[in-house]
């Protein structure tokens, strides 16, 4: 049987306060139709953690999986860059 692609994205932890879920910030940059200037736009997720633990402000990639419940459809693959604590 032929495994299925998993859709993947890279996002920014915003809240950590949930226990085995955290909300990440997806950051994608569209041409405006009219303007022809780059806009941001963001969409926030909430993703099922297992074995990593990120941190706020870590940037993480998740990959979409089964429904786990309302609103959690997305787990954390891997960490890739820590975020700075200043201070």
């Amino acid at each position: 049987m032929a495994e299925r692609k998993r859709q993947s994205m890279v996002g920014e932890v915003v809240s950590d306060k949930m226990e085995k879920t955290v909300v990440v910030q997806v950051t994608r940059k569209i041409s405006h139709p009219v303007y022809k200037k780059y806009v941001k736009r963001f969409k926030k997720f909430q993703v099922h953690v297992e074995s990593v633990e990120p941190k706020l402000g870590d940037i993480v990639k998740i990959n979409s999986m089964r429904p786990m419940s309302k609103n959690k459809r997305w787990r954390i693959s891997e960490i890739i860059r820590e975020s700075v604590k200043i201070g």
